[in-house]
């Protein structure tokens, strides 16, 4: 037997795979199908199966096109939705054969209604392993105010219920030996304090996971809801895709790596209003641009911040890439359902320049050019863009807080016709900010490389923590 969990860093997602006997199953594999279609090819295995945790929010998930190009049946828990393409919905306690080890479906309502976990037995037939989806994460549960958004009265209170119901019922009589294996890591915005450990045997989390301690169902309902921050607004989007179904992601990287010389994509972008996507790092993002990008670099959490960044997955996008990461950009926005990528500047930005066009550039300074900055002019504006709960545990004194994640409301906060010195904790998402104020008009921007670390660094700053107001009593 052989289980290997494939894990991507910039979604902190993890997908399965199982083997047995020439027999193969994949457990929430990523859009990307395949590499997991090799990987059995390699192995002399046959795909037998696919089995879904549940109907993904942050990832558009590759069940479809697995199934399409290996004949393996789609597997959901017990649902209600009425899919766009064929599937076995499984009932509580249903097995499945794979070699000669077998997956017991567990059905674990919560998270969503249709959750279930997946129990698998070794070829002596004991339990070896649980792929718990978004159920159980190491060190958290699944958040259980997403499918709220997507099936009519349900609220976060009635699934923080049934996902307490399904914790002691259906998880914890499980043997503590047992490995547990989850759909996420730290960095997932579908749990609020999971692990960066991407696996632990379930005895370890019965001792050390909040979730799975004493308390009451009420307890628990609170506890499980404190905290929660807005989810992301493509989620509710992503989630319909992985029920209706969706393009090809052939479809999709042929439509979208398609080269287009400098007029080409200038012509596109004046005619369709297509949107600006600059992949490149922040800082060689700022020497020179095509006017109105919008800088997400491609290095960092690039499928968090587009998602948050561009609310309609129907956007079509132009490319500007790092040469020879064109294919990679495509299938990473597709990765989370933006499927309208109309081609990419070939030969990046030089070619832009050696044709003439126009650039544009945003001044961004080291912490110790803020610092200068500062003595001459002590009134300048500082605006930290991080997390409100980042600014609040520590931040330069006087400085202003407006989040990049509530870009619209924190953009009111922005006078057109003064200067601000914007910042986040290490330089990735102050130019997001930066870019896409720059594309609204806001000319007067000006970027601390680095970030809050370098400032905190430079010890030129003054730098608070807060002080919360009841500890003053």
């Amino acid at each position: 037997m052989k289980i290997e969990q494939i894990y991507t860093g910039c979604l902190a997602q993890g997908a399965y795979y199982i083997e047995s006997d020439g027999e193969a199953a994949v457990i929430d594999p990523l859009r990307e199908v395949q590499p997991y279609i090799e990987k059995a090819e390699r192995r002399n295995a046959k795909i037998k199966y696919v089995f879904e945790t549940h109907f993904h929010a942050d990832f558009v998930s590759g069940h479809q096109d697995l199934s399409a190009k290996t004949g393996a049946p789609i597997v959901y828990g017990p649902t209600t939705m009425k899919m766009g393409f064929d599937a076995i919905v499984a009932e509580d306690g249903q097995e499945f054969q794979i070699g000669k080890v077998k997956v017991k479906v567990i059905h674990t309502p919560g998270h969503t209604m249709e959750s279930s976990c997946f129990l698998l037995y070794n070829e002596e037939g004991k339990p070896e392993a649980i792929f718990t989806g978004d159920t159980l994460f190491i060190g958290d549960v699944g958040r259980p105010d997403l499918a709220q958004k997507v099936v009519k009265d349900l609220t976060q209170e009635k699934l923080a219920g049934h996902l307490y119901d399904s914790l002691r019922n259906k998880i914890m009589p499980l043997p503590d030996d047992l490995i547990v294996y989850p759909a996420h890591g730290a960095g997932s915005a579908c749990g609020k304090n999971m692990s960066k450990e991407t696996s632990d045997t379930l005895g370890n989390q019965k001792k050390t996971n909040y979730a799975l301690q004493e308390m009451t169902k009420e307890e628990f309902i609170k506890e499980v809801l404190t905290g929660l921050t807005p989810p992301p607004a493509y989620f509710p989007q992503n989630v319909m895709m992985n029920i209706e179904g969706y393009d090809s992601i052939d479809e999709v990287l042929e439509r979208g790596v398609k080269p287009l010389t400098p007029a080409q994509f200038e012509a596109a972008a004046n005619e369709t209003g297509a949107l600006i996507l600059d992949t490149r790092a922040p800082q060689t993002f700022a020497k020179g641009f095509v006017p109105n990008s919008v800088n997400i670099g491609i290095d960092g959490s690039f499928a968090v911040w587009v998602g948050a960044m561009i609310p309609d997955l129907k956007q079509e996008i132009l490319v500007v890439a790092d040469e020879g990461r064109e294919e990679e950009v495509i299938t990473r926005l597709a990765r989370v359902g933006y499927d309208y990528a109309l081609g990419y500047l070939e030969g990046g930005i030089e070619s832009w320049k050696k044709a003439g066009h126009e650039l544009d550039s945003i001044e961004s300074i080291s912490a110790e050019e803020l610092a200068k900055r500062k003595e001459k002019d002590p009134e300048l504006t500082i605006l930290d863009v991080r997390k409100n709960s980042e600014y609040l545990s520590e931040h330069v004194v006087d400085a202003e807080n407006a989040p990049l994640d509530y870009i619209n409301e924190s953009m009111l906060k922005v006078d057109k016709d003064k200067t601000y010195y914007v910042h986040c904790a290490g330089g990735y998402r102050s130019m997001v900010f930066n870019s896409i104020l720059r594309a609204r008009g806001y000319d007067n921007l000006i970027d601390v490389d680095g970030g809050f670390k370098a400032i905190k660094e430079s010890e030129k700053f003054q730098v608070t923590d807060y002080v919360c107001p009841t500890t003053l009593l």
